[in-house]
């Protein structure tokens, strides 16, 4: 029975997300990018540019655009996934089309990509994370990853998106209008990563030093480091040498150098940028893939 009830919450969490982010993704829609004629990509651009073509509102073309595609995700990702994306892809059209009749936020298009490209890639980041997909694109893009699951899922949006914002160049034939859509595809791309990866802001360190176990122990007592030992060996002298690594933080980075600097200030150390942290007091590889 309590295993139910908390069945049950979960889902009312999950639904209360979803709708959030729903009413989200319309606002940058309805509010920033639409009335400006920006087609930033996808399947929300390519709806976009049809309701230019036709008279029919932005958010049913997005219905319609999504009705062969939620097809395809029953049959790749089965009923459970689907049935959140429908009920956001329903709510994001609704919302659309209800929102449009504001019309735009600012008339400074330069801050409408922004803002737009901003709020679409927070409500796509977080829908996702809810477990569904707003539709579309989104759907594809989830499909694409399980074979090629080392792709970056805003890398794989800001191509499609490239395709749409040409598109829409050409069917505006307004260069200014595409190239501000572009920046809002960017935005949408960078800010996605963002929201499902983080930014681990990490740095690896390599230190090599005739200290390593005092070196070590700094790193572990001082600073809470999780630190590891290579074996290697001096390829000139054939000596066998503990190699040092270790991850750390952005803001601590300063101060293992300092230690390193410290306790042997003519070790040889090797510092690069971590893209990516996997593990104990970073991310969670089951939680962070999406």
């Amino acid at each position: 029975m309590e295993s139910e009830n908390r069945g049950i919450l979960y889902s009312m969490k999950k639904y209360v997300i979803i709708t959030a982010a729903a009413f989200l993704y319309a606002v940058g829609v309805s509010l920033f990018t639409d009335p400006n004629n920006m087609a930033p990509g996808g399947v929300t651009g390519i709806a976009i540019i049809l309701s230019r073509i036709l008279p029919i509102g932005t958010g049913t073309f997005i219905m319609l655009l999504n009705i062969p595609i939620l097809i395809f995700g029953v049959w790749k990702f089965g009923i459970a996934l689907t049935v959140s994306t429908i009920y956001a892809t329903v709510l994001i059209s609704a919302f659309t089309n209800v929102l449009a009749s504001y019309g735009a936020a600012t008339d400074d298009i330069f801050l409408a990509a922004l803002a737009g490209g901003t709020l679409t890639a927070v409500s796509i980041g977080v829908i996702f994370r809810a477990g569904a997909t707003t539709g579309g694109l989104d759907i594809i893009v989830k499909a694409l990853r399980l074979h090629f699951p080392h792709l970056k899922t805003g890398k794989i949006f800001f191509c499609a998106d490239a395709l749409v914002v040409t598109l829409s160049g050409i069917v505006f034939r307004d260069l200014n209008a595409a190239l501000y859509a572009a920046i809002s595809a960017i935005c949408t791309s960078v800010v996605m990563d963002i929201v499902l990866y983080g930014r681990d802001e990490a740095k690896l360190l390599y230190i090599i030093s005739s200290r390593p176990e005092q070196i070590a122990g700094r790193l572990l007592i001082d600073l809470d480091l999780g630190v590891t030992y290579i074996n290697g060996q001096g390829a000139y002298s054939g000596d066998n040498k503990k190699v040092i690594m270790c991850v750390v933080k952005k803001p601590v980075s300063p101060r293992a150098e300092e230690i390193v600097k410290q306790e042997d200030p003519e070790s040889f150390m090797i510092i690069t940028s971590a893209t990516e942290v996997f593990g104990e007091g970073y991310k969670s590889y089951f939680s962070e893939r999406v």
